[in-house]
């Protein structure tokens, strides 16, 4: 099977920083890919280099076998890449409709949406509708309803809810249980599954390795800006995986160069 996504020899500098040091990085069809490195290690730079957050100095990322460059998270957006940050990035006064649409607004049909640029709110309410209901979130009553009135897991859903339901190739989730509770965070890791279920592949960035653990299907273990080694939560335990990410212990057939 190929991936549907791909880095090769990544590279990118800051001044004397190198954040990827020819990085390499692959995402399978269907597949939750947890992505783990201690703080520096420069997993955030590799999230971003694929969002289109950050452009690699060198290296080149494929899409489903073709080359992509992009030079912002919108080109990212539009190839069917949707990332949630960890920040969520919502507009707490806005309603969960518009939130789920923010900066792809649909208007009117016809001269009302062409010309007086009137939004079309019924369509955006029913569509926002549908795709909480596909994602098991109408616990959420009023899709009209601000997003300050909600949970941080109800928030947590809504953004899921809005990368599954316009990222059509790859959904990035950034930390998505890190400010949550016990049971929200169970409640997202069911969402996850979910939107796996759909056939959408998830990259997951966690320092939380229970969670990482129970939904991943391999790891993707980032030590001083490189790929260090792909497993499987099956054949390996948490405290190798810590060990691996910090250093303490090299997975068999890795030698670290200095």
């Amino acid at each position: 099977m190929e991936p549907i996504l791909t880095g090769r020899n990544l590279v990118k500098r800051y001044g004397k920083v190198t954040a990827l040091d020819n990085c390499d990085f692959d995402l399978y069809p269907g597949e939750i890919l947890a992505v783990i490195g201690d703080n520096g290690a420069g997993k955030s730079t590799l999230i971003k280099a694929v969002s289109g957050a950050v452009i690699p100095d060198e290296g080149e990322i494929t899409l489903e076998g073709r080359k992509i460059r992009f030079t912002n998270p919108i080109e990212a957006r539009q190839a069917g890449i949707e990332t949630v940050y960890q920040t969520l990035a919502m507009s707490p006064a806005l309603s969960i409709a518009d939130n789920i649409f923010m900066g792809r607004e649909l208007r009117k049909p016809g001269i009302m949406g062409s010309v007086f640029r009137q939004l079309d709110r019924a369509a955006m309410e029913k569509f926002a509708r549908a795709k909480l209901n596909e994602l098991g979130l109408m616990t959420i009553q009023n899709i009209n309803q601000a997003v300050e009135t909600l949970s941080g897991g109800q928030r947590q859903g809504v953004a899921v809810a809005r990368a599954a339901a316009f990222g059509s190739k790859v959904v990035i989730l950034d930390e998505p249980t890190a400010a949550l509770g016990v049971k929200e965070s169970r409640r997202v890791l069911e969402l996850i599954r979910d939107v796996r279920s759909r056939g959408i592949p998830i990259i997951l960035i966690s320092h939380n390795m229970p969670h990482v653990f129970e939904v991943a299907d391999r790891i993707h273990i980032h030590r001083l800006g490189k790929r260090l080694c792909v497993i499987n939560p099956k054949d390996y335990t948490m405290s190798d995986a810590v060990a691996f990410m910090t250093g303490a212990k090299l997975p068999e057939g890795v030698t670290e160069a200095a």
